[in-house]
């Protein structure tokens, strides 16, 4: 798979409010998917997992087997990689071009 096809997922992925909301549920600790589906009252257990299944398949949750139970755990470096590919460089552009006017109004 390419690099710009695994972006692609992320994003596929990050579109997604529900999908957006279950990422910050997993980001203090790992839940069992039972939790998850009972976190989200509002769809049903098919629907939990199905929005687990795209998060997978994007690396943003790694799933883990502990007997009976499956365990699922948030893995943030694909959003990192995301900021560093295009969110570090904008930020860092635009905070040079407003560097620059502070300096030239200030220079007036």
């Amino acid at each position: 798979m390419s690099i710009h096809e695994e972006y692609d997922r992320v994003f596929k992925a990050l579109a997604s409010h529900i999908r957006r909301q279950m990422l910050d549920t997993l980001k203090d600790q790992p839940m069992t998917t039972g939790s998850l589906c009972a976190s989200f009252g509002q769809i049903d257990r098919c629907t939990v997992m199905q929005h687990l299944k795209v998060l997978e398949d994007a690396g943003l949750v790694i799933a883990e087997r502990r007997g009976r139970e499956r365990w699922n755990h948030l893995n943030a470096m694909p959003i990192h990689d995301i900021h560093e590919r295009w969110i570090g460089p904008h930020a860092a552009a635009a905070s040079a071009k407003l560097a620059r006017l502070k300096t030239s109004i200030e220079a007036q």
